[in-house]
């Protein structure tokens, strides 16, 4: 029985129904993960319902970094599946970093606002301070490309990235960071953000026929078994569904 229980304690439940299953009860606690798919796939969904389940169901604060939306449209987005994330923030659990107005000159009226968005070193000052405050365990990023582009040199981005991951690996934070992919086959926009994750998982929305459908596949994770089929999920008014007893073909 301890040794059950210890293995539990290193799971963080993902708080979206299907995917535990995946992966031997969730994500592995203080691990990064990366989350990639193209435009339409659902990757910001997965990852607001990550953080707003880990509040109200496993009491676990979260820190959500914006670079690509503002967070008036992330509150707006979040509020169509019921998700209330002000009043979150209001409590003091969930922060929302506005690393998005900033970058494209304009002004924001957020509590928490990165005014150095080329600066990976005050990012990470503003994730340690936030995590200090509101006693954070779980992080998310979104994303990780418009980081990269950012920065530029894709050698840049593979040290930036590492540097991310493992700051929030020591901070303790189980993190999931968005990636875009343009292309069919691909896993990562530039080719590093695999390297210094300790999981992939691949969100994909592809025409089939006359219409287009929701799959995904747990391209990687260390640490612990999982499965290596693709999947069909859902995107219902109450967040993802996940079926992981269905296979794609």
């Amino acid at each position: 029985m301890g040794e059950l229980e210890s293995t539990l304690s290193r799971r963080v439940p993902s708080g979206i129904p299907g995917f535990d299953e995946l992966c031997e009860g969730g994500f592995l606690r203080g691990r990064s993960y990366l989350v990639s798919g193209t435009s339409g796939a659902g990757k910001t969904n997965f990852c607001l319902q990550y953080l707003y389940k880990g509040v109200l169901e496993y009491g676990e604060s979260g820190i959500f970094i914006a670079t690509e939306e503002r967070p008036e449209h992330i509150r707006a987005n979040a509020s169509m599946f019921g998700w209330d994330l002000e009043t979150l923030e209001d409590e003091n659990l969930i922060a929302i970093i506005d690393a998005c107005s900033t970058k494209i000159g304009l002004p924001s009226n957020e509590r928490y606002v990165e005014i150095k968005p080329f600066d990976m070193n005050s990012l990470l000052d503003t994730i340690i301070t936030i995590q200090d405050e509101i006693d954070a365990k779980r992080c998310v990023v979104d994303s990780t490309t418009s980081l990269g582009f950012l920065i530029g040199d894709v050698g840049k981005i593979r040290i930036e990235l590492l540097k991310l991951s493992i700051t929030l690996e020591i901070l303790g934070l189980t993190s999931l960071l968005t990636c875009e992919i343009t292309r069919e086959g691909e896993i990562t926009r530039f080719g590093v953000e695999n390297f210094v994750t300790d999981g992939v998982i691949v969100m994909y929305y592809k025409q089939v026929n006359n219409m287009r459908t929701h799959t995904l596949e747990v391209y990687k994770m260390r640490g612990t078994k999982h499965s290596t089929k693709i999947h069909p999920y859902e995107i219902t008014p109450n967040g993802i569904v996940i079926h992981p007893y269905e296979e794609v073909f």
